[in-house]
């Protein structure tokens, strides 16, 4: 058996130690920073698409709510769980214009009396009745108009187009389709107060049980078109994707 050359440079008491290895790499500490790699930003077709509905968005205008772009504090009944609202629209302002001023015309019309005193044959007594049973006419007429202007709504989800006519305090009609029955979207702008204050109506043909939604002179109809387009779009690569609900 051979016996080493160096035995006389070591003690007997002498530890003889392995030759020493490089430190292992602790697997739980953060990489070097020279070896970090640049993660590349994926964005798929849908989040772009979603991008873009922001966008045409932007420039839009809240027209004294008319126009509500994705609304936090509003809900509606038939709303289904995750469902997002993207538009609540109601008819332009300026369409109120019209029974404003006649409110205001019956409101100041028994001014005329003294001229027109065509209560003359009542006793005073009725008469301070017979005016003050106009202004209950008048407010009513007032009330009404406003309640139907601020209930009926137009309303644009990312899953649906929605139309809720309010006809009288115990009395709407809800109608719905879905996005993907969507087969056809035309805005139409007529008339001086239209082409001014940009409002107009908007033609919905669809698939489903109703054939066609109109949302009647609501503003922006030209982003609204845009916006449903987008939102085809989405429907078409959720499709392609398999994510439809």
């Amino acid at each position: 058996m051979p016996r080493a050359t160096d035995l006389d440079n070591i003690a007997p008491d002498d530890p003889i130690t392995p030759p020493s290895e490089p430190p292992a790499q602790n697997l739980l500490s953060p990489p070097s920073p020279h070896h970090k790699k640049k993660k590349k930003n994926i964005s798929s077709p849908a989040n772009n698409i979603r991008e873009e509905i922001d966008k045409i968005l932007y420039g839009a205008k809240n027209s004294f709510g008319s126009f509500q772009i994705k609304p936090l504090n509003f809900v509606f009944s038939e709303q289904e769980k995750d469902e997002q609202i993207i538009l609540v629209m109601r008819q332009h302002w300026f369409t109120n214009v019209r029974w404003i001023l006649f409110t205001l015309l019956m409101v100041i019309a028994p001014l005329f009396l003294v001229y027109v005193p065509i209560l003359s044959f009542f006793p005073p007594r009725y008469q301070m009745v017979s005016v003050l049973f106009w202004y209950i006419i008048t407010f009513a007429f007032a009330f009404e108009q406003f309640l139907s202007w601020y209930f009926n709504l137009y309303i644009i989800t990312d899953e649906r187009v929605i139309d809720i006519d309010f006809v009288n305090l115990l009395n709407k009609r809800f109608s719905d389709a879905k996005i993907s029955f969507i087969q056809d979207v035309t805005s139409q702008i007529s008339g001086f107060s239209q082409t001014m204050f940009n409002y107009g109506n908007i033609l919905i043909q669809t698939a489903a049980e109703q054939t066609q939604f109109i949302f009647e002179k609501v503003p922006n109809p030209d982003i609204v078109t845009k916006v449903l387009q987008q939102l085809r779009q989405e429907e078409e690569q959720e499709a392609i994707e398999g994510r439809l609900r």
